[in-house]
């Protein structure tokens, strides 16, 4: 099973590496006049960075033109559906960036290290 974005397959599996992050959670702190109190009150949970690293591999410079394009394209301030290829599922993703991080030929094709940062917005 590969790493669909949204139902498309656009990541190779081999060598696709997860950081997931934990969850903030915000707060408001407020002072009571005339009392020695603290009132705390618990926002809930926000966001979280997940990162993405892994290697793209394409028969030509073209080929991976197209495919490095299909990925940005998701840089639209959507949020969007991650499964990954053990059955993990993230929801309520943004894509805030997608970056290329070294190039190399790779037999007949072309092969990029890429990294890509998600903000997991809270439940």
């Amino acid at each position: 099973m590969n790493v669909t974005l949204d139902g498309s397959a656009l990541f190779d599996d081999q060598g696709l590496q997860m950081e997931v992050g934990s969850y903030s959670r915000a707060h408001v702190e407020r002072a009571i006049r005339g009392l020695d109190v603290m009132l705390s009150i618990d926002l809930g949970e926000r966001t979280r960075e997940i990162l993405q690293r892994g290697t793209l591999r394409a028969p030509s410079r073209a080929a991976m033109q197209a495919r490095t394009d299909s990925i940005s394209a998701f840089i639209d301030g959507d949020t969007h559906t991650l499964r990954t290829a053990d059955r993990q599922e993230y929801h309520n993703i943004r894509m805030d960036s997608f970056k290329q991080i070294d190039e190399s030929t790779s037999g007949p094709g072309i092969a990029i290290e890429y990294e890509i940062v998600y903000t997991q917005l809270g439940v």
